[in-house]
């Protein structure tokens, strides 16, 4: 087992530096080889149950939706569509262990942080505002069930999925903000750092 958790480190490693330093081909690459990895992590948790499932399709969508990244422009909008389901289906393993409260410092916060970023990006969306605007939506949505999780019953597996949650929501605002209004220094880096991590944390959350 620790040497599937080094694969997935070295990999995820090698694809944040080559967001940051290149070439382009190796994050091609490594992007989708450190989802696989981390599929195949989450299948062999020695305490997987039916719910865990979930966190495996959720990295499924993600990685459909990377692909798709990859294709014309005009394809964008299924990317978000895939990266859409990847976090309903976070958000359901979240609230599938948990009796539901309410903090409501949390979904205050991270409803300030979803108008503060559609403020930013909307008027450079055009046909893509309301599909971008439910994923925001959605991607919040997991955060907030993650954190009254981890609120409701503070263990390291909750601790884990909140941070995980919130740095792929993170990966999102700097990527959505990169690409639809400036693109600033070392933002492919902090984005794959940010998403490559956040979806590790989850799959970590399997193991304890």
């Amino acid at each position: 087992m620790l040497w599937s958790f080094i694969a997935v480190l070295f990999s995820g490693w090698l694809y944040v530096d080559a967001s940051y330093r290149g070439p382009a081909w190796q994050r091609w690459i490594f992007k989708p080889v450190t989802l696989l990895l981390l599929l195949m992590l989450a299948c062999q948790a020695p305490m997987f149950s039916a719910t865990g499932y979930l966190v495996v399709a959720g990295l499924f969508a993600s990685l459909v939706g990377d692909a798709l990244t990859l294709l014309p422009t005009q394809r964008i909008m299924y990317a978000v569509g895939a990266f859409f389901l990847s976090h309903l289906l976070y958000t359901i393993w979240f609230a599938s262990e948990m009796t539901l409260s309410f903090f409501w410092p949390l979904p205050l916060t991270l409803l300030i942080i979803g108008a503060v970023l559609i403020a930013i990006v909307w008027s450079r969306l055009e046909e893509l505002r309301w599909p971008v605007c439910t994923f925001i939506g959605m991607t919040l949505v997991m955060v907030w069930l993650a954190g009254e999780r981890w609120f409701m019953r503070p263990t390291d597996t909750a601790f884990s999925g909140f941070i995980g949650a919130g740095l792929l929501l993170m990966a999102y605002i700097i990527w959505l903000i990169s690409h639809y209004r400036r693109r600033f220094t070392a933002d492919n880096a902090l984005i794959a750092a940010c998403y490559f991590i956040g979806h590790f944390l989850i799959v970590r959350a399997l193991y304890l």
